[in-house]
């Protein structure tokens, strides 16, 4: 049972990846069409080296997508994904701003870092919204 969830775990991973992968490898192909070719091309890639399990799931995760991604579904989420990031990244800063008004070099350091990474998740959801 220890061998489930790593594989979980993968597949999830892989999942989770296909987006940027579908960009990669069908450049002209945008929302669902690209995610659906980024499964196909994870199940190649899974048939290719004899991986049984996770090219299972990779099929199911292409089964949903086929029944149930629309690209206005798919850009809803992107678009939701962008004021999620919009909203953290205000958070960020009202920290940096307190910790600044406090004078607490450390604190002040460990917010602008966490507001960068913040800006840095807002900058990739927004470049996800074309894909």
């Amino acid at each position: 049972m220890k061998f489930l969830p790593p594989l979980v775990l993968l597949t999830l991973c892989s999942v989770m990846a296909t987006p940027l992968m579908a960009v990669e490898d069908a450049p002209g192909l945008t929302g669902c069409a690209a995610k659906k070719q980024g499964i196909i091309n994870q199940i190649e890639l899974a048939k290719s080296h004899g991986n049984a399990d996770q090219q299972a799931g990779l099929e199911k995760a292409l089964s949903e997508v086929s029944a149930n991604c629309t690209d206005a579904s798919l850009k809803k989420e992107r678009e939701n994904k962008v004021l999620d990031a919009k909203h953290e990244v205000s958070k960020r800063q009202a920290d940096l701003d307190k910790a600044m008004k406090q004078g607490d070099p450390e604190k002040i350091n460990k917010r602008k870092d966490k507001l960068a990474e913040s800006r840095k998740e807002l900058q990739e959801a927004v470049d996800e919204l074309d894909k």
